[in-house]
């Protein structure tokens, strides 16, 4: 079974225009998506691995977007948040750009298959600039699912 990221990611966990003074904060916030949307088991061991693995290497990946991930066994499936920032932060990115587009994906320790599968999949989506451009110009949470599924379909 092949799983998409319109499985994985609740509209809940999706903030449009939000507000961050820097990379840790935008992380802590997209943490907090997940947290408060009751999806994590402890808050304070998620953030610490997603923040564990920003230290390692940035993963502000290029074209104004970050892809932070981590596996951690305080989910009990793969999940994600995501957000579209109002102004764009430094995130130490591979291209010196600041982001404007954070997804934060998130992997039980068992599954790393599905968890590369997935991180694949939303580096060709957020490749697009056609793609990214839209998420940026969207409006409402309905529109970002539905942007999702569409480019999930064509690339399918």
């Amino acid at each position: 079974m092949d799983i998409k990221i319109a499985d994985i990611l609740d509209p809940a966990c999706i903030c449009l225009n939000m507000e961050a003074k820097d990379k840790v904060s935008a992380l802590n916030q997209m943490v907090d998506l997940l947290a408060l949307n009751g999806k994590v088991h402890d808050r304070a061991t998620l953030a610490t691995v997603i923040l564990d693995r920003e230290r390692l290497m940035s993963t502000g990946i290029g074209n104004g977007v970050a892809l932070p991930h981590g596996k951690t066994n305080v989910v009990d499936r793969s999940m994600a948040a995501l957000a579209t920032l109002r102004t764009p932060i430094d995130f130490d990115a591979l291209d010196d750009k600041p982001v404007s587009i954070i997804l934060l994906l998130v992997g039980t320790e068992g599954n790393v298959g599905v968890h590369l599968r997935l991180l694949s999949r939303i580096s060709r989506m957020v490749g697009s600039e056609q793609f990214r451009t839209s998420l940026l110009n969207t409006k409402s949470i309905e529109n970002v699912m539905t942007l999702l599924g569409t480019h999930e379909e064509e690339r399918a």
